[in-house]
């Protein structure tokens, strides 16, 4: 009976020592996660992702939580008769727009993450990037065919401070931030796009890894001739690559490649319809999504990413 109870909870070992070498490098490390898309509406991967991030906490990382809420944004406008309107991939935001926006996230969607996270131990701490000055943000007017186009209470991030974050770090908290963040012009609220946020954040808090969940496999090759996916990049080449991509994967993709460009390590794009795909990616070796590396890195990247993507 013993031999056998041993024999069946083998491979639990074998997961496990598999992870060590990865436990060991992560260790003490920051790691922004942008939590976005379907793992953000599926009740089944929302608590998945909680226990992801609370793992990694218990595990020694330090995770910061960075998110929007886009479906519930217009969910709420149309239930006000609010019309949502897109430019350049952004939501036009009214003043109207803006209140609604501010009550999902820090009032819905923030405070739904904040308490799955809490189910496991008094971990998780909200805020928004108006609080402590943690993101502050200028009007951003996008160029469209050549011309400069306003369109409302979308924000450019000017800067970052990155106390309060850091605070809650070192208290060993989990930081769960909204992206919007006030204007030091004109003292307005602005709604920030998230994964632009948690690239500026992860760059200001010398993350070790940037991880932004998305709807799709990573970065595919040739889409839509071809569904393979590019499992590593350096900088340049996904510079070269972004005039081509779908309006959707620009900011995730700009925000992997400024991340990279200002310290960080490495910036993942992953499946988040994938249920435990945070663990999958930074504690296997065959790892998932696309992994992007700064340019000095592309002959080394197996010393700070996943070996099996190298």
């Amino acid at each position: 009976m013993s031999a056998a109870r041993k024999h069946t909870a083998l491979p639990k070992a074998e997961i496990l020592i598999e992870a060590l070498p990865w436990l060991t490098r992560h260790n003490g490390k920051t790691i922004v996660i942008k939590f976005g898309g379907n793992a953000m509406i599926d009740e089944e991967l929302k608590a998945a992702f909680a226990q992801d991030v609370v793992f990694l906490r218990q595990a020694g990382l330090k995770p910061v939580v960075v998110h929007g809420g886009g479906p519930q944004i217009s969910a709420q406008l149309d239930k006000q008769g609010l019309v949502s309107e897109f430019k350049a991939g952004l939501r036009v935001t009214t003043p109207e727009a803006m209140d609604v926006v501010r009550m999902v996230l820090a009032g819905q969607v923030q405070r739904e993450l904040v308490g799955l996270l809490n189910q496991h131990g008094p971990l998780a701490v909200g805020m928004t990037g108006e609080d402590a000055h943690t993101i502050t943000a200028t009007r951003h007017r996008p160029t469209i065919d050549g011309e400069r186009v306003d369109i409302g209470r979308v924000g450019e991030i000017t800067a970052i401070d990155t106390g309060a974050i850091q605070a809650l770090l070192d208290d060993g908290r989990i930081p769960v931030i909204s992206s919007i963040a006030r204007s030091a012009d004109d003292n307005h609220v602005y709604n920030v796009n998230a994964d632009t946020a948690a690239a500026a954040l992860a760059a200001a808090l010398n993350a070790e890894t940037l991880m932004v969940l998305t709807d799709v496999e990573g970065l595919y090759e040739d889409w839509p001739n071809s569904d393979d996916v590019i499992s590593r990049l350096t900088a340049d080449e996904l510079e070269k690559l972004l005039p081509e991509l779908s309006s959707g994967m620009v900011p995730k993709m700009q925000g992997c490649l400024f991340a990279v460009r200002n310290g960080v390590e490495t910036a993942r794009v992953i499946d988040g319809r994938v249920q435990h795909s945070i663990l999958l990616e930074i504690f296997t070796d065959e790892g998932i999504g696309t992994m992007v590396v700064p340019d000095a890195q592309s002959g080394t990247v197996a010393q700070s990413g996943t070996e099996g993507e190298a």
